[in-house]
């Protein structure tokens, strides 16, 4: 027991480590390349980067969210090495949460969803999907996963055309700008993604669950604006955490 439990431990630290080095960057270059200090701009040597060291330039430690992170997945791995379904093998459940974090971490900081993560994820949905089904009973191979997937990608895109005419109307009615969308075409992408893993027809009740989460969330964040007076029509709020929460609570916590 006391060895085995090194065992997600140490891809729990790998996973934090590839989290946070996509996190950085990715959204600078969209490909692997050498990370820099967030302050500065200057390279990080690899031993640096890996131990958090100071910037040899700046001084400056890397973000608090690198460390969040890097204690975060390891416990994360732990939870699914104990704890993880039947239906979804603890592999399967790190990778999956591994992909979610990077995502939702990219998307809560730069306000975008990548598409090079995008294809990454449809990868991932295929092969998770296809092999999630043909692992369950009530799933039926792989049209389960690839109408979950259609039908993912085309609410959302419903919603994200709703949503673009609404904030044009509004901001035509009370004749201001309106800079902001009230989804982003990447937020289409991965409820398509969403669709692929948890297949047809889960995918309606990962979306209910995405809808609930981010309509609470968004009235608490709303109403504590106005009472601060800093509210602003059209302030727009990162929506995959929501589509994230909705698909982990189906696939990790629901029995």
């Amino acid at each position: 027991m006391e060895i085995k439990i090194l065992i997600p431990i140490v891809f729990g630290v790998l996973s934090g480590w590839l989290v946070n080095y996509l996190a950085d960057v990715l959204p600078r270059t969209r490909k692997f390349t050498q990370p820099v200090c967030p302050s500065c701009g200057s390279p990080i040597q690899p031993g640096g980067y890996l131990l958090f060291k100071r910037c040899q330039e700046c001084k400056r430690f890397p973000k608090p969210r690198s460390w969040i992170v890097l204690i975060g997945m390891p416990i994360l791995s732990i939870l699914f090495w104990f704890f993880h379904r039947e239906s979804i093998p603890y592999w399967l459940s790190l990778t999956i949460s591994t992909f979610f974090t990077v995502v939702l971490i990219i998307d809560v900081e730069y306000r975008v969803i990548l598409n090079p993560v995008s294809v990454a994820g449809i990868i991932l949905g295929l092969g998770s999907g296809i092999y999630l089904r043909s692992g369950a009973d009530i799933f039926h191979g792989i049209w389960s996963t690839l109408a979950g997937g259609a039908a993912g990608f085309l609410v959302m895109l419903a919603f994200y055309y709703l949503g673009t005419l609404y904030v044009k109307a509004m901001a035509k009615r009370n004749r201001i700008q309106a800079d902001e969308v009230a989804l982003g075409f990447g937020d289409v992408n991965l409820a398509g993604i969403i669709g692929l893993i948890v297949g047809w027809p889960a995918i309606f009740a990962s979306l209910f669950f995405a809808i609930l989460g981010g309509g609470i969330i968004s009235l608490v964040v709303m109403l504590t604006l106005i009472l601060a007076r800093r509210f602003k029509a059209f302030t727009a709020i990162p929506y995959a955490p929501f589509l994230i929460l909705g698909a982990c609570y189906l696939l990790f916590v629901i029995p």
